[in-house]
Parts: structure tokens; C-alpha cells; sequence
């Protein structure tokens, strides 16, 4: 029984630590207003809705709010020639609450990860001791391998075509169809066009592999670091204790 735990708390890590990597900076970066400023500059979203780029600025701020909030709905008020409106209509509102949805779920999943992660280091490694540092690194490697791989097979389809892929994300992630919406008359995504995900996407993407990079070199670092020491323990433990030959009378 002890020895199934041990076996299903490894996994959990090898497991949580790869969607650690990827969750984390998707919840950056979906925090980060200044991550929305450049793209309503970049994409002269000004020009698309016919709103100040102050009143688009707010509105990225109310955005990150509402994806940490209780509120059901986004409810945010601009004013367009002297007069208030919602800067949303209703299909647009109903989208948001889809996609709220998946933030949330996105940032359980990562509290959950960075929990099991610290959890295991703390519990494993440091308090019962029952893994090694050398363990740890090569059950490290063994999740970032994993978790590279498809990750990688994702990041390929991507590449191969945006515009696939974020159709394909979006048949998968939602039951609905309230994302097509009309760049025409749609602030959403005349805020938040298909060009400024890739952005968005590519930017995510890159501090993934650095994040895995790095991890990556740590623990190979360390590995090739103490495979001496390793080797010299292992050696002592399998030499045979001499033996002294009785003396004849």
C-alpha cells in the first residue's frame, strides 16, 4: 500500500510540474494589462471601435478583474459621444462567461499543480527523505519529456496554421459557437483580433520553453554534477567486506 502511494505521489508530480509550466505563464499573461495596451496599440483597436484607447485600457483592466471576481456577467459602461453604453452586446456577454469558465478552471489547475510540485519537494524530498535530489531530477526530466511531447505535438499544429489551430481550440474548449463572432461589429474582437492571440500565443509558448529549458538544465546539470559521487556510493555498497584468513597453529 505505502509502496502504490509512493508510486501515485511520483506521478502526480511528474504530471503537475509540465502543467505548472504551461498554466503559469497563460495566467500571467491574462493578468498582465500591459499585455493588452500593446495590443490595442499594436492592432489600433482605437480606430476598430471608435473608443478612446483610455476607455479600451479600462476595460482590459475590468477584463483581468472580472476573471478573478464572483461576477456572473462583464458589465462595462463606455461612453461614445458624450453617451454610456455597454461595451459589450449580448452574445458577446454570454462568450465571456464561457471564457471566464475556462480561466477559472485554468487557474485551479494551476494552484492545484504548484501545490502537488511544492508538496512533493517538501514531503518527499526534504521531510521523509524517501526521494533523493538525484531522484527528484530524474523524475523531473521524465515529466518535462512527457509533457514536452505533446506540447510539442500542439505547438506543431499550431505552426502548420493559426488559423486551424485557433478554430480547432475553440470546437474543443466551448460548446457553443457565440466565439464567431463579427469584426465588423463586435468590439471583442475588434479589441482582440485573431492576430493579436498568435501574438499572444507565441509569446506564451516561448517562456514555456525557457521555463522547461531551464528546469531541464537544472536537473541534467545536476545529475552530471553528482554522477561521480553516485557511482563511488554505489561501488562502496557493492564491495564484498574483506575477510581475514585463519591463522594455522
Amino acid at each position: 500500500m505505502v509502496h502504490t502511494f509512493r508510486l501515485l505521489a511520483a506521478a502526480a508530480y511528474a504530471l503537475a510540474l509540465p502543467l505548472l509550466i504551461v498554466t503559469a505563464p497563460v495566467r500571467w499573461l491574462a493578468s498582465d494589462i500591459a499585455v493588452y495596451e500593446r495590443g490595442f496599440r499594436t492592432y489600433d483597436a482605437e480606430t476598430r471601435t471608435g473608443l478612446p484607447l483610455a476607455e479600451l485600457d479600462r476595460a482590459g483592466r475590468d477584463i483581468i478583474d472580472y476573471f478573478e471576481n464572483d461576477a456572473r456577467d462583464l458589465r462595462i459602461v463606455v461612453t461614445v459621444n458624450g453617451v454610456e453604453e455597454p461595451l459589450y452586446n449580448d452574445r458577446e456577454t454570454a462568450h465571456m462567461r464561457d471564457v471566464k469558465r475556462l480561466m477559472w478552471a485554468l487557474y485551479r489547475v494551476n494552484e492545484i499543480a504548484l501545490v502537488v510540485v511544492l508538496g512533493y519537494i517538501a514531503l518527499a524530498v526534504l521531510w521523509s527523505r524517501e526521494r533523493s535530489v538525484r531522484g527528484l531530477a530524474t523524475l523531473s526530466l521524465a515529466g518535462l519529456a512527457a509533457g514536452g511531447l505533446v506540447v510539442g505535438l500542439i505547438a506543431a499544429f499550431a505552426l502548420t496554421g493559426f488559423d486551424q489551430a485557433w478554430t480547432a481550440f475553440h470546437e474543443v474548449a466551448f460548446r457553443n459557437d457565440l466565439w464567431r463572432l463579427d469584426p465588423d461589429t463586435d468590439r471583442l474582437i475588434q479589441m482582440f483580433p485573431e492576430p493579436f492571440w498568435q501574438d499572444v500565443t507565441y509569446l506564451a509558448g516561448g517562456i514555456m520553453a525557457a521555463e522547461a529549458l531551464a528546469v531541464a538544465t537544472l536537473c541534467a546539470g545536476y545529475l552530471l554534477r553528482t554522477r561521480s559521487e553516485s557511482g563511488s556510493v554505489r561501488g562502496r555498497a557493492g564491495t564484498p567486506a574483506a575477510t581475514t584468513a585463519p591463522r594455522g597453529g
